[in-house]
């Protein structure tokens, strides 16, 4: 039989139950509306930090630190109120492993009483197993000192502390500082963690015997009741292709973490970069074949930032129990504002003209300079991006002509045409706004750019094989079509550097690599949409707009585990999944389910208490494709 070890956990109070220093932002406060706020504010942090990290003594730096505040007695209450909106994250989620073990927690701070035992009481840790200093005031009132018989007021009182408490059982000591770990290093407490939700102390880190990111960290460590099953920072996220470093702030702020890579890797530096990552973010470069996923031991989900899909094997994907997110509208108006802008410098003609002058060259002219009001605009693929333009388009007094193969309700005067032909045939300017499926390949060649008009234009936002560039080179070159405006290819390199294209150095061609979508702002929205995706997925089970995956948006968990089973999709497996839930007596408090063609995804909601070993019956039911708890 095994008995199990009796512990305590000791937390320091200054960030770590709080994510700030709670004399800093008494500082902020009795300063308010001074001239010199800034520079006394700084240099407190300043004195602070040397005494958290050993550099002064404590003594030293509590004299210093309270000369300088100037503070009163009726400041404390406002203290206490801002101290309550500045928890830490992990804390004020995990209130009921406080609630539940408050006898074997203790608080042990070189912070004061006065606002300290407060903020604890409401985690049910009474004044008496808090231990703090105290401050000294005057007669009206002025905070002019603190008790200096308190241990805690002078240099390693901490270890004094403790000693004096002589706690029977595993000591665990909870803080940033190194003034924790002192306590460790004395003897008397069995591991330090040091706490890094707020701050990473390096000095308290290097020397810890564990770095627990958040409370769920410590509590994951000792196995002990928490908001969440897994910790956050637990889940590694990998990064590629320069993505906007907002998606880097949004997925670590919520506890991730994560890796930035700039560029795009090869398959084989993926394979081996893959391990371990439980989120894989890319753009269009990375390639995500059949070779990586295998070696992909732990993905959960793949975010694309980008529109397109198709360098991602996402019917592998599927099988893999893999997640597939991309960002199908975030960068669409900056697609259709380029395009409006090529279109118009195609008619006007503006870049042969801007490049004349470049050259030493004046040239004015008003021969293949036209108006785009009264043209015909021609759209293929009416989408997100082809709407959009149709309505820009018109604004600018273009007729619009649209097709789709499939059947989209037309905007504002825009005109169906039922086949391809029809359109090229009437289109002065013909735009490209189609999918990645690969079936569009040279879409656009001989045969259709000899259907459109005679000095039309054709302009390819879209994918780079869609368009034959050999056809449309040659067009160019006889005078067939009048310019073109490309910003895909066919084959585009992974990295900035050379390129070469058999249209360059053409009449009236705009080139550009590959920059639709890229503007600060659809680089932003889509760095808050795809990592919300991602979030959601993990943090609830959400799969709404996945591109590869049945969609169910989850209601929020209240109060229960959340059990996500993915599996083949056959008949009998969900009579498995609630004959395996009956067995073990499970109480469901709410169950959902979607499947597609291939795969099934059922989430069940149980009550908090339940047996361990349902997991793992739950895992081996056949043809499970990946199975996790969350709470």
């Amino acid at each position: 039989m095994i008995t199990e070890v009796a512990r305590k956990y000791v937390f320091d109070f200054d960030s770590t139950l709080t994510r700030v220093e709670a004399l800093d932002v008494l500082a902020e406060m009795t300063l308010e509306g001074k001239s010199n706020k800034d520079e006394v504010v700084n240099e407190i942090q300043r004195i602070t930090n040397l005494g958290i990290d050993g550099d002064i003594s404590f003594t030293e730096s509590l004299e210093r630190r309270i000369k300088l505040l100037k503070a009163h007695k009726s400041d404390l209450e406002g203290l206490v109120s801002e101290l309550r909106q500045k928890i830490s994250k992990s804390i004020e989620s995990n209130k009921e492993f406080f609630e539940k073990y408050s006898d074997d927690i203790y608080v042990i701070s070189c912070g004061f009483k006065e606002f300290i035992d407060p903020i604890v009481e409401e985690y049910n840790i009474p004044s008496e197993r808090v231990y703090a200093n105290t401050f000294e005031f005057d007669e009206e009132g002025n905070i002019i000192g603190f008790d200096e018989d308190n241990p805690l007021a002078s240099h390693n009182g901490k270890i004094e502390c403790l000693k004096a408490l002589d706690l029977e059982g595993e000591v665990q000591v909870i803080g940033d500082g190194y003034s924790d770990y002192v306590m460790r290093e004395a003897g008397i407490a069995d591991k330090f963690f040091a706490y890094t939700e707020n701050v990473h102390r390096e000095k308290a880190a290097s020397n810890a015997d564990h770095v627990a990111p958040s409370l769920d960290e410590f509590l994951f460590v000792n196995d002990l009741p928490r908001s969440i099953s897994y910790p956050k920072n637990r889940i590694k996220i990998l990064l590629l292709e320069n993505v906007h470093p907002a998606a880097f702030d949004n997925l670590s702020e919520d506890g991730f973490s994560v890796e930035l890579v700039k560029h795009s890797l090869s398959e084989e530096e993926l394979i081996e970069k893959v391990r371990g990552v439980h989120v894989l973010g890319i753009r269009s470069k990375t390639q995500v074949t059949k070779k990586v996923l295998d070696a992909a031991n732990k993905l959960l989900v793949i975010g694309a930032f980008c529109i397109g899909t198709t360098q991602i094997d996402l019917e592998y994907c599927k099988k893999k129990g893999v997640v597939v997110f991309n960002a199908p509208y975030s960068n669409t108006r900056s697609v259709v504002e380029l395009a409006i802008g090529e279109i118009i410098m195609l008619m006007r003609s503006v870049f042969p003209r801007s490049t004349e002058i470049h050259n030493g060259q004046w040239n004015k002219t008003a021969i293949g300079s036209r108006e785009v009001r009264g043209k015909n605009l021609g759209i293929v693929g009416y989408g997100n991006i082809g709407k959009q333009l149709s309505v820009l388009a018109e604004s600018v007094g273009m007729m619009v002509y649209y097709y789709d193969v499939n059947d989209k309700l037309a905007l504002g005067n825009a005109t169906k045409c039922n086949t391809l032909e029809e359109l090229l045939k009437v289109s002065d300017v013909v735009t490209l706004h189609i999918d990645d499926n690969k079936a569009n390949k040279n879409f656009i060649g001989e045969r259709e750019i000899n259907l459109m008009k005679e000095g039309a234009l054709l302009v390819n936002l879209s994918r780079g094989f869609v368009v034959d560039i050999d056809a449309l080179a040659e067009a160019l070159k006889t005078g067939k079509l009048a310019g073109a405006a490309v910003d895909v290819y066919p084959e585009e390199p992974m990295a900035n550097g050379e390129f070469h294209t058999r249209l360059q150095g053409l009449t009236n061609v705009i080139l550009t690599p590959h920059i639709g979508g890229s503007t600060e702002e659809a680089q932003r929205n889509i760095a808050d949409f795809v990592p919300n995706k991602i979030m959601g997925y993990i943090n609830s089970g959400d799969t709404v707009d996945a591109v590869n995956f049945p969609n169910i948006r989850l209601p929020k968990q209240s109060n229960a585990h959340r059990f996500l089973h993915i599996h083949d999709n056959v008949p009998g497996v969900m009579a498995k999944i609630n004959e395996v839930l009956a067995k073990y007596e499970m109480n469901i408090t709410g169950q959902y389910l979607s499947t597609d063609s291939e795969v099934g995804y059922v989430i069940s909601d149980m009550d908090k208490e339940y047996n361990k070993e349902v997991v793992k019956a739950l895992k081996k039911i056949e043809h499970t494709i990946k199975f996790r708890v969350l709470y």
